[in-house]
């Protein structure tokens, strides 16, 4: 036996180098395991935001349909308390009805105290009436002319005198006033 001068004692030379100690590489078990841990978190984060998600459009929903329950009700009660108002009057008509027909100054007064109880009921309700006087400018917002005639002293487009009353509801045009305009001579 030849007697080699290596500091290694009994270590053969010759021996082949996959005896070497082992480094610590990742093995593909331990990467297919980080990812397979990192799958399952994002999987857990979509089961989450999913979940989020389902619930929002069920609130939305539900948020959707009580609006529409809202709004009908609304647009079914919206007249309650104008009609409210409006059942005094209604009154006042029945007692013309049921009164002596003999004396025409009782009819006259329930007539004038009914037509208070349905300007009450309408300014409650925020109606207005449109009533211009003589020498006013003709506005076709809120003036409908009905004939147009030449008047001495007053300008062209003026009204000279109002036929029926226009409405007025919170700032909106229900019925445009009816009347007679200047014209040019």
């Amino acid at each position: 036996m030849t007697t080699n001068d290596f500091s290694g004692a009994g270590t053969d030379p010759t021996a082949p180098d996959d005896q070497a100690p082992l480094q610590a590489e990742p093995t593909v078990d331990s990467a297919d395991g980080a990812l397979a841990q990192e799958l399952a978190e994002q999987t857990a984060k979509a089961a989450e935001h999913y979940a989020s998600y389902v619930r929002v459009l069920a609130e939305f929903d539900n948020f959707r349909k009580r609006a529409a329950r809202d709004a009908d009700q609304a647009r079914r009660y919206a007249v309650e308390r104008f009609a409210q108002e409006l059942l005094p009057a209604l009154d006042g008509f029945d007692l013309a009805e049921s009164g002596d027909a003999a004396n025409p100054e009782a009819l006259r007064e329930g007539v004038a105290a009914t037509r208070r109880l349905l300007t009450k009921a309408f300014e409650a309700a925020g109606i207005t009436a449109i009533e211009p006087g003589s020498g006013v400018a003709f506005d076709p917002e809120q003036h409908e002319a009905m004939v147009a005639q030449p008047v001495a002293g007053l300008a062209a487009n003026t009204i000279v005198q109002t036929i029926q009353k226009g409405y007025v509801l919170n700032g909106r045009v229900l019925r445009a006033a009816r009347v007679i305009v200047a014209s040019c001579a």
